[in-house]
Order: C-alpha cells, then sequence, then structure tokens
C-alpha cells in the first residue's frame, strides 16, 4: 500500500503543478485578451488546484495506521475531502454563473482571436492529464485520484466551450459578441455536473455503500479456495478511500474442533490480505455448513 499511496500523490502533484500553471495563464490570458470565457475556465483550473491540494492532504492522513481513537485507520480522510471539494467547485461555478449572466446584457469588448489557440493548447494538455491520472487511479484503486482524473477531462471539454464561443466571435463578428458569455454558462454547467457526481460519489463511500461486483467476486472465489472452506455464506466488501474492509460468513465441517475452524479463518484471512493489497482488513465468522432443501418443484 504504500508504493500505491506513493504513486496517487505523485500524480496528483503533477497536476497540481500543471492546474496552477495553466489557471493563472489563463486568467492573464483572458483579462488581456478580453475572453470571460477563457477567465472563467482559468478559475476552474485555480478551484482544481485547490482540489488536487485536498486530496495530497487527504491521502497523507488516509496513509495513516490505526490508533486507539482511531482502530479502523484513517481511510474516510479521502471521503471527507472529496466532499468539501464538491461544495466548493460547486460555490465557485454559481459565481461564475452570475458574472456570467451579467455579462450578457451589458457592452464589452469581443475577445481577441489569440485566447482561440490559449483554449485549444489547455485543451491537449488535459486531456493528456486526464488520461494519466485515470490510468494511476485504477491501478491503484484510488477514487480520490480517479475524480481527479475526470476533474481533468472536465476542464478539457470547458476548453472546448471556450474554442466554440471565442471562436463564433472571431469568425462571426460583434453579432456574435454574446457567444463568449454563453460559453461561460457552458463552463458553468460542466462544473456543476462535475461537483454533482464528486458529492455522489464520496457521499456513498461515506454511507459504506458496497464495493464493485467484480472486486466482491474476486475476493470470494479466493477465499473458496481456501483447504477447509465448504462455501462463502455471506460477503460485504466496503470501499474506504483507497483501501477496502470485507466481513464474511464462511461455512465449515461442522464436526470440526474450534481449533481447526479458527485455524480456517486466520487461512482465509490470511490469504486475502496477501492477494489483495487493497485490503486494510477481513473479519471472517465462521458458520457450520448446513443443508438446505432443494425447491420443491413447480407444481401445475
Amino acid at each position: 500500500m504504500d508504493e500505491l499511496y506513493a504513486s496517487a500523490r505523485r500524480v496528483t502533484a503533477v497536476g497540481l503543478a500543471a492546474n496552477l500553471a495553466l489557471g493563472l495563464f489563463k486568467l492573464i490570458a483572458g483579462l488581456v485578451g478580453h475572453s470571460f470565457a477563457l477567465l472563467s475556465d482559468g478559475v476552474h483550473s485555480i478551484a482544481d488546484s485547490f482540489s488536487s491540494i485536498i486530496v495530497l492532504a487527504s491521502l497523507y492522513i488516509a496513509q495513516r495506521p490505526a490508533d486507539p481513537q482511531h482502530p479502523y485507520g484513517h481511510t474516510r480522510a479521502e471521503s471527507v475531502g472529496s466532499l468539501s471539494l464538491a461544495w466548493i467547485i460547486a460555490f465557485t461555478a454559481v459565481l461564475i454563473g452570475w458574472e456570467a449572466i451579467d455579462r450578457l446584457s451589458e457592452p464589452h469588448h469581443s475577445p481577441e482571436i489569440w485566447t482561440l489557440w490559449v483554449a485549444i493548447a489547455n485543451t491537449i494538455v488535459k486531456e493528456a492529464l486526464y488520461r494519466v491520472n485515470l490510468h494511476v487511479g485504477q491501478r491503484v484503486g484510488s477514487q480520490a485520484v480517479v475524480t481527479n482524473a475526470w476533474d481533468h477531462r472536465i476542464d478539457a471539454f470547458c476548453s472546448l466551450a471556450v474554442v466554440a464561443g471565442v471562436g463564433a466571435v472571431a469568425w462571426g463578428g460583434e453579432r456574435f459578441a454574446w457567444a463568449d458569455g454563453a460559453a461561460a454558462l457552458v463552463v458553468v454547467a460542466i462544473i456543476l455536473w462535475s461537483a454533482y457526481n464528486l458529492l455522489r460519489t464520496s457521499a456513498s463511500e461515506l454511507l459504506d455503500q458496497q464495493a464493485d461486483e467484480d472486486v466482491v467476486d474476486e475476493i470470494r472465489a479466493a477465499a473458496r479456495k481456501t483447504p477447509g472452506v465448504r462455501s462463502i455464506e455471506k460477503l460485504r466488501v466496503r470501499r474506504s478511500g483507497m483501501e477496502l474492509f470485507a466481513d464474511m460468513h464462511v461455512e465449515v465441517d461442522p464436526s470440526l474442533t474450534v481449533d481447526r475452524g479458527h485455524e480456517i479463518g486466520h487461512d482465509v484471512k490470511a490469504r486475502l490480505l496477501g492477494q489483495f493489497p487493497a485490503l486494510r482488513d477481513v473479519l471472517v465468522h465462521l458458520e457450520p455448513e448446513t443443508h438446505r432443501p432443494e425447491s420443491p418443484p413447480h407444481a401445475g
């Protein structure tokens, strides 16, 4: 897990540096080039920088070992950080949207044509960051890093909206001056959608949502291979940040001694912890195997 956490921190730090550089560049370009859409996109990138800082802090806290006050560890720090981030992003989007609506009814300078190339360059960089973060996030099993990856993809979509708005003004003339403000509103809508998805995902983790079905199936199959295990009667797996917690009911031969059953339970736990690095802990409850009667044939 140390290497997984280190990989997550590295890719997040790269995204942080890129967001700061791109955000400041777009803010300056938006102000100088009179593009409110590009300015809004720059604010979004700065907000993304804060999101990367929150992700880094939550990864650092989540990796701390369990203590007497936190016997299950600190892994929920990722979800708490993501939940806080969702509200910050939504609040930023509302402020940008309010200003964009005001600008639609006021006369203002048309954006400079060169701001179009700034938006295009940002789209390319952000798409590359999305692919790198998504690959690392899926490999290490970090929902925070995967969410950060989609934040980069959303930023790329925002830049495409800027390209459309500035392009419409550049080739359509003053009669399309409203397009820049409209593009800013598209950016706001995309940011709000991002905040909603982040809020939903983080809240689901805090509410102990069952892990992905394929992960649960893999854990069940591995536990069944343990000598002495007859079947897995019940299995619950919850995600907490990058790590997983499993609770299972294992059926064994009812004629076994308590000591032998205890050994099988330890073998199941050791096998799962060795095979799945993301598993923080496994709670094994032993039950005697029961022969369930087959369902009677359907009458008629």
